[in-house]
């Protein structure tokens, strides 16, 4: 049976917290996670045009199977960053590319 330390009661988030920190894992979860706060987003109808989504340092690429839909998204570019932010809790992406 493992014993416990004396004094040291960590929550299990903070334990992975701690993983996550020390093995330099947050920018790949950040990856995976974008993902997820596009569709979350962007909602259903978009999300069905959409063909890939790549986070590279602060730029989220993203790539459409629908010219019109690109345009119509081209001109609310800072509302969907702050809203992609605001998703994620953080200040993740700075620019979006529309493909």
């Amino acid at each position: 049976m493992a014993k416990r330390r004396k004094g040291e009661n960590n929550t299990i988030s903070d334990v992975l917290k701690g993983f996550i920190d020390k093995n330099k894992l947050q920018k790949g979860l950040d990856k995976v996670s974008i993902q997820d706060a596009w569709n979350t987003v962007m909602g259903t109808a978009i999300s069905k045009y959409t063909t890939a989504i790549i986070l590279e340092r602060d730029v989220l690429y993203i790539q459409l199977s629908s010219s019109v839909l690109r345009e119509e998204l081209s001109y609310g570019k800072s509302k969907i960053i702050n809203l992609i932010n605001e998703e994620m809790g953080k200040e993740v992406i700075t620019k979006l590319v529309l493909r």
